[in-house]
């Protein structure tokens, strides 16, 4: 792969599945994996994240952005399972602005400091012009 990947958590499988599906039409070449729902349900289970960033891992690297926070201790649980765990970075950013922002500029052959920036900036997005 030769683009930083995304993996994106959430306690809803609706949630994340439906986002990867607007991220995918915005920048079709980033691999974008999901763990969503647990068992059917909602919450967030570390076996099905670490699974999710084994699909989309290179060394290029994987940025993880997440809804809530029980996600991040799962998504902490699932790389301390990874045997490859350099190039793995969770962002501290808003889910569905920051994974905008995030393929987007790894879809411009970014490297992942400058993607997990730009995930993170998007908490300064300003909706509303006030």
């Amino acid at each position: 792969m030769k683009y930083v990947s995304i993996v994106l958590i959430s306690h809803s499988y609706e949630i994340v599945s439906g986002l990867k599906k607007l991220l995918n039409q915005v920048q079709p070449d980033v691999s974008v994996a999901i763990a969503g729902g647990a068992e059917g349900d909602i919450g967030t289970n570390a076996f099905d994240i670490k699974n999710a960033i084994e699909s989309v891992y290179s060394q290029k690297g994987v940025v993880i952005l997440f809804d809530l926070g029980s996600a991040l201790i799962n998504a902490e649980m699932a790389i301390e399972m990874l045997e490859k765990k350099e190039n793995v970075v969770i962002a501290d950013a808003p889910l569905v602005e920051g994974a905008y922002a995030a393929v987007v500029e790894a879809g411009c052959g970014s490297s992942i400091e400058e993607v997990v920036r730009a995930s993170e900036s998007a908490k300064e997005l300003a909706k509303l012009n006030n």
